[in-house]
């Protein structure tokens, strides 16, 4: 794809039509382009030089530059004076300086801004009038500054102290009919400790109803992991990354969802070590890269390669893919003993007959017509896996966001299995956490679906009557404000409206609610898509100082690979009217629960307080208060790490399920919903994706140039993308621009959230009960 411009066709002709036939539209997400759309193929190293240049504009842009610089060296360290980034799960490095990455530092001084949202600025705007604002707008008008309330009569969001937005909730909860009608959902920004208390306040109001960014991004890799090891978190560590003889990358663009993944891949390959990255895009990550710590390598333009070999099956042709790389290593098997653990099958694993049964009944054809990938090469990515003594499987939302990712995950695990790559080091299964603390939030509680153990502890240790019945998780509770049956919808962090799918409908269903609650640090669409009442609630960021009755707070967080670790704000908060994530859940939990026995008040004076007693409810936070505070933390125990498998059988279980059908019939292509590099979940920083080679676009889709070809589609040609949903509905798109790009036939991608438009209610996997966001089901024509 050589550099191409154009300068019109891209989705603001739908804008435009849909107008003029009196039709609604939902706002543009990202920035109105500083330019043209640009396409030019990026060939440049990741990280490096490229991503200190995008750091110095961007920083430049928020008016950051001296601070933003500064904050750089306080992220991700584990003295008194560092903070968490607020961005990915990656764990930190000890001893490293500058153990941050372009998207941290973007994150952090997202946060930072100098710009501010005050009661004139509400003043000013309708709700009516910001809803036809950009996304990209709506957050860059800077920090939220103190409580607000919508105002129905003047369409205006009007300022309430906190007593009086405590008091409206309190009021509210306390009228429903039964508990079940108020949902509490949660993004992985909040701490373990907000955490926890929002867990207690919901289970002592009476509901389960506790969705969570997780249940649209990492809930099939839990449930697998759950059922094949008897655990739901990775059984890996950064030690055993610096000591693994093969790496496979399945479903990452690590260089803008992970990218201080980056620095361990760098070091690996240095030594020899094996990289594999398995994805429809070969994505920039999956090169080469120039690690920005590395000051010689910087100082001139040293990069290091990335991977050894790149795989490209089609979207959700992993599971083919792996049972593939198995059928290949039972072969291997027959003439060399060596290429399985026997001993490790005998004495740890269930199944395995069963398998390699199942493996051999399926034919090579198969596997590769599923797959989508030659034999060969899936024949070179298992002779890797069979020469290496210790491999880790490492995986992201590319296979996580599947119909029948659960099964796809579980594979990965019977891999692992063959050559007793678990409890091993330098060997295992890594599933890779892209909020910082998503994982934490499930560990202290936050979950739709709490284990009896946990409600058992909960009840006994604070005293309450815990529910036992399953709540609500995202696509549960949309539905359920459709129908009215959510009468309450509260929003720690994130943005729910724009990350749901199924966009117009969860708008629509938003609308049905009494009363919305957010408590964010910045103005996003989930404050203009509101209930028939709303508070906004401001909150402190991660980066600022949390001062209660016993002086400087921190909180904790946990890391993708179950390590617990302090947080520590420096700044002045950008207001004088924030409230902590544990006071404003504490003072929510007050105002409905007036009886409560719960010391609320008192567990905010001092969050040790809260830590003694999360160290009496959860598995693996005994001493929590001690083990903390050393250096770097500490682990929490992980059974399966140690060949110990919390399963019935006691052992690690094979899964059997059959290669589901995933190759797309009647013309119609499989399209995935994605990140763009300048991005972070549902904030667009610019409309630019550096590493994917676009510039000031958003609406497009990529597509195969066989494809295209095939559907008289031209480069840059506007484009009709229908989507056909499990219920027999259809979502159509019009004015996205096709992109030629290297992707296998019958897969297609473009960004999430302007094509969660396409994503049906009803298009999530009954095995995870995810939404399909890489799995959406699709015709693409040319736009007449």
């Amino acid at each position: 794809m050589g550099d191409r411009e154009f300068f019109e066709g891209d989705a603001e002709i739908q804008r435009q039509e849909a107008a003029a036939a009196g039709e609604p539209l939902e706002p543009r997400v990202g920035p109105v382009p500083k330019g043209p759309p640009k396409s030019k193929p990026y060939t440049h190293p990741a990280a490096g030089w490229g991503a200190a240049k995008a750091v110095t504009e961007f920083l430049v842009d928020e008016r950051e530059v001296v601070v933003g610089s500064l904050e750089m060296f306080k992220m991700n360290q584990e003295d008194s004076h560092g903070f968490d980034c607020p961005g990915c799960a990656w764990p930190d490095t000890k001893g490293l300086a500058l153990d941050l990455c372009e998207n941290g530092i973007k994150h952090t001084s997202w946060e930072m801004t100098g710009k501010r949202v005050t009661r004139e600025f509400f003043e000013q705007h309708t709700v009516s009038e910001l809803f036809e604002w950009n996304d990209h707008d709506l957050e860059a008008q800077g920090r939220l500054t103190e409580p607000m309330v919508y105002d129905p009569e003047t369409d205006h969001y009007v300022p309430i102290s906190w007593a009086d937005a405590f008091k409206l909730f309190g009021d509210t909860v306390r009228a429903l009919e039964n508990p079940n009608q108020a949902s509490y959902y949660t993004s992985g920004r909040l701490g373990n400790e907000a955490s926890f208390l929002y867990s207690l306040m919901a289970r002592e109001l009476g509901t389960n109803n506790q969705p969570d960014c997780a249940n649209m991004c990492t809930e099939a890799g839990s449930r697998a992991m759950l059922v094949s090891l008897g655990t739901g978190k990775a059984t890996v560590d950064l030690k055993d990354w610096e000591s693994a003889d093969a790496v496979f990358v399945m479903g990452i663009n690590a260089a803008s969802n992970a990218p201080r993944m980056l620095t361990p891949l760098a070091q690996l390959y240095r030594e020899g070590k094996q990289l594999v990255h398995i994805n429809p895009q070969v994505e920039a990550g999956a090169t080469r890269t120039i690690i920005p710590h590395e000051i010689l390598a910087m100082a001139t333009f040293h990069a290091t390669p990335t991977s050894n070999l790149n795989i490209q099956p089609r979207s959700a042709g992993d599971m083919a893919l792996m049972r593939g790389i198995a059928k290949a290593t039972l072969e291997m098997a027959k003439t060399d003993w060596r290429a399985v653990d026997g001993q490790f099958l005998e004495r740890c694993t269930s199944g395995y007959e069963e398998y390699r049964r199942l493996v051999e009944a399926t034919s090579w054809d198969e596997i590769v017509h599923q797959s989508g990938v030659a034999k060969e090469d899936i024949l070179k990515a298992a002779a890797i896996y069979r020469e290496a003594d210790r491999s880790i499987i490492t995986w992201g939302l590319g296979v996580n966001q599947h119909e029948h990712a659960v099964d796809t995950i579980r594979e990965i695990i019977n891999v692992l299995l063959l050559r007793g790559n678990i409890g091993r080091e330098g060997a295992g299964a890594a599933p890779n956490r892209g909020h910082s603390n998503v994982q934490g939030n499930r560990t202290c509680g936050v979950t739709n679906a709490p284990s009896k153990e946990f409600l058992d502890k909960l009840a006994e240790v604070c005293g309450i009557d815990p529910p036992y019945e399953e709540g609500m998780d995202v696509i549960g509770t949309v539905e359920a404000m459709d129908r009215g049956d959510i009468k309450v919808f509260v929003g720690m962090s994130g943005n729910f409206a724009l990350s749901s799918p199924d966009t117009r409908f969860t708008y629509a269903s938003l609308r049905k609610v009494d009363l919305t609650v957010y408590v964010s640090t910045k103005l996003n669409r989930s404050h203009i898509v509101h209930g028939k009442r709303a508070l906004i609630l401001p909150c402190l960021g991660r980066t600022e100082k949390d001062v209660q009755a016993a002086g400087l707070q921190r909180i904790s967080v946990e890391d993708g690979d179950s390590m617990v670790h302090l947080s520590q704000g420096n700044r002045q908060p950008a207001s004088p009217h924030l409230l902590s994530e544990p006071a404003v859940i504490a003072g929510l939990a007050r105002a409905a629960l007036p009886d409560s026995g719960t010391p609320w008040e008192w567990y905010v004076e001092d969050y040790d307080r809260i830590r003694d007693t999360m160290a009496k409810v959860l598995y693996g936070f005994e001493d929590f208060n001690r083990r903390v505070r050393q250096p770097m933390g500490f682990r929490i125990e992980q059974p399966a790490r140690e060949r110990v498998f919390l399963t019935p059988s006691g052992r690690a279980e094979f899964s059997h399920a059959p290669l589901p059908d995933v190759v797309p019939r009647d013309g119609r292509l499989v399209l995935g919903a994605m990140r763009s590099h300048d991005q972070w979940n549902t904030t667009i920083y610019t409309d630019n994706d550096r590493y994917r080679g676009i510039h000031n676009l958003r609406t497009l889709v990529f597509m195969n140039g066989d494809d295209m070809s095939e559907r008289g589609i031209e480069e840059f040609q506007p484009t009709v993308i229908t989507a056909h949903a499990k219920d027999g509905t259809e979502r159509t798109l019009k004015g996205f621009l096709a992109v030629k790009h290297d992707i296998p036939r019958g897969v297609a991608a473009g960004y999430m959230p302007e094509l969660n438009q396409l994503i049906s209610i009803s298009d999530y996997s009954a095995q995870s009960d995810q939404p399909l966001m890489k799995q959406l089901n699709v015709t693409i024509e040319q736009d007449a």
